[in-house]
This record gives structure tokens, C-alpha cells and sequence, in this order.
């Protein structure tokens, strides 16, 4: 076994705190590599704090990982030590049922999640990204281009993926009206992919100060949500709305918004369920209300490589892991631009 070291909470009111682990050897098909950064989630928020009812503590936390190959095993040798690779939100999957032959293996029923799920090479839990190295089947592991600054490609690995599979999946491009409601982590991600797509990109944000800032990401326009005129004015006009924000809210406003055929999709899992919508707002103009999981390995793939080719990272703030629970307090206040990364050479050294 190899001994590791992160950062883990051991029950969800007291802050996060230096924790020795071990790690298993690697296999024939697996990679080791050590961690540069690591981006952090709400959804680590939301684990760390049981808030989804399922935390095994101690728990680990981080599934945005980047970093470089340390050792690889004998199976894995289209990896070598010295590259640029990422881990996302899955380390394993079953690898045989329709899912996962059919490259979506988030959907198959034996998905390994990198943290804080059964782990069947050690029998106890996944240990995740706020740590110092980590060993990953060859088949999770993504290669990331040599051209992108390493600490923002961290947040793709699931704030990137979770907003563009579905806007590719529902196939947005130019002519599409598309709108992205919220401006964190998620949602800064989806207007760049938007603009990037050619849509005509509009940013539904509860802030008026962050107008501009949704412009400079790739924004056409701005809607407060809460103006209840800015919102008439948009009735009945967008294809697609990708819905980032994790808390519930009123659908009803945003499902209104959509043409005939429009399609409002949610990624952001709140803390307690939305209201329920009215059902007339789908059947009068056959709209549909559906959901995404972040990605596939190989559509992964394919993201991380669109964003080298058209230089696309996520906007992040560097902070050190001693300082997590500070950038906690912080992300429940909406104050990050937008993404916190971790950098691992500030890791205390155990």
C-alpha cells in the first residue's frame, strides 16, 4: 500500500483537517500520479456536510484532479511519467453493461466515484482529490494538452463536463437561443461553451453586478431574474436552457421562456427538492423538463481537447488546502470568480 495525505472531514460540523491514508499499490492497467491541483465542487460541499444523506466519514473530498504520471503499470503503457493527465468524478465502472459500452459510464449501475463510494481494490471507501497522489484505472484517466494552464483545467473535469455534454447532447449550435441560469462555478463554464458553439448566449443572474462580467465570458445580454419585465421580454424565444444553479427554485419562470419544442435542463443538485412545476407550462408548447451527469470518459476526452483547441479554462482563484473551509464559507456566499482551486504543493507535509 502507499502511503498518501489530504485533507478530510471526519463528521459534518467540524472543519477539514490533515489526514494519513493509504492508497493501493498500482496494477497492471493502473496509473499513478501525483496531484498539482484540485478544484473544489459544491457537491464537496455538499458530501463533506452529509447534506445528500450517504457521507462515509472520513471523507476525502475532490473529483476536478490534475496533475502529472509518477509510475504506470504493465498494461498502461500508452501513459508515461511526466504527462499532463486529469481524474473526474469516476475512477471505475463495470465496463460491460449497455452504459458503458455505450461510452456513458456515469449512468452504469457499479459506477466507482473518485471519493467517498465503495472501492472494490481496498474494500473501504474512495479517498478523492484533496491529496497528494492518486492511483487510477488507465481507462479514467484523461490526457490534457500541453497548451492550457494546468490549475484551470482542474474545473473542467466536472464543472466542465457537467455543462457541455448537455448542450452538445442537445446538439446547441449557431441559430440556437440558449440561455445558462446562474454564474458560479457551473454556469461560468456553460456561457463560455455557448458563445463557443456560436449561440446567442443570455445569462439569467439574480446579481446585476455580474452583467458585465457574463458579457466578458462570452454573454450576449444579461437578465436579472428577479425583473419581472426583463423576463416578459424574453417569452416563448430560446431552444435551450441549461439551468447550473444548487438550490431549489421556481422552474415555472424559466420553462416559460422556452419556444415550442425548447428544452429546460437541470445539472445543479439542490439541497431539497424544486417545486414542482406547472404541468401546463410543458404540455401547451410540448416543452421538455430533463437533467444531465456530467459525461462519459470519452466525451470528456473530446471536451478537454475542444477547450486546448479553442483556448477555453475556467476562471479560478488559487488557494491553499489549509484554507478550505474559508473558500467553503465563501462559495455558500457566491464570492468566487469562479472556481476554487487547490494548489497540493501547499499541502502540509504530514
Amino acid at each position: 500500500m502507499l502511503q498518501s495525505f489530504g485533507y478530510a472531514a471526519f463528521d459534518p460540523q467540524s472543519p477539514l483537517r490533515p489526514f494519513a491514508f493509504q492508497r493501493r499499490e498500482p496494477g497492471p492497467s493502473d496509473v499513478l500520479i501525483d496531484i498539482a491541483y484540485c478544484g473544489v465542487c459544491h457537491s464537496d460541499l455538499h458530501q463533506v456536510r452529509n447534506e445528500w444523506q450517504g457521507t462515509t466519514f472520513p471523507i476525502v473530498p475532490g473529483h476536478e484532479i490534475v496533475g502529472h504520471v509518477v509510475d504506470v503499470g504493465t498494461e498502461a503503457g500508452d501513459f508515461k511519467p511526466g504527462d499532463r493527465v486529469g481524474v473526474g468524478c469516476m475512477v471505475d465502472s463495470c465496463g460491460t453493461c449497455p452504459d458503458c459500452l455505450d461510452h456513458q459510464e456515469q449512468f452504469c449501475n457499479a459506477t466507482v466515484f473518485t471519493y467517498n463510494s465503495p472501492d472494490p481494490h481496498t474494500g473501504a471507501m474512495t479517498y478523492g482529490g484533496y491529496s497528494n497522489r492518486i492511483v487510477v484505472d488507465r481507462r479514467f484517466v484523461l490526457r490534457v494538452s500541453d497548451t492550457l494552464a494546468l490549475a484551470g483545467v482542474a474545473p473542467l473535469l466536472c464543472a466542465g463536463i457537467t455543462t457541455y455534454s448537455p448542450l452538445r447532447h442537445w446538439r446547441v449550435g449557431a441559430g440556437h437561443k440558449v440561455g445558462i441560469v446562474g454564474l458560479g462555478g457551473l454556469g461560468h463554464m456553460g456561457v463560455k461553451f455557448a458563445h463557443a458553439f456560436g449561440a446567442e448566449t443570455v445569462l439569467f443572474t439574480t446579481t446585476p453586478e455580474k452583467a458585465a462580467d457574463a458579457q466578458r465570458l462570452g454573454a450576449h445580454q444579461a437578465v436579472v431574474s428577479k425583473d419581472p419585465e426583463a423576463m416578459r421580454r424574453h417569452l416563448g424565444s430560446f431552444d435551450f436552457i441549461l439551468d447550473t444553479v444548487a438550490a431549489a427554485h421556481d422552474l415555472d419562470a424559466y420553462l416559460s421562456l422556452l419556444k415550442r419544442d425548447g428544452t429546460l435542463c437541470l445539472v445543479g443538485v439542490p439541497e431539497r427538492p424544486h417545486p414542482s412545476p406547472n404541468v401546463g407550462n410543458l404540455i401547451f408548447k410540448r416543452r421538455s423538463l430533463v437533467g444531465s451527469l456530467i459525461g462519459g470518459i470519452r466525451e470528456t476526452q473530446e471536451m478537454l481537447d475542444f477547450c486546448a483547441e479553442h483556448r477555453i479554462v475556467a476562471d479560478i482563484e488559487l488557494i491553499a488546502m489549509p484554507d478550505i473551509d474559508t473558500a467553503y464559507r465563501r462559495m455558500l456566499n457566491n464570492d468566487v470568480k469562479y472556481r476554487f482551486v487547490i494548489d497540493m504543493a501547499t499541502l502540509p507535509v504530514q
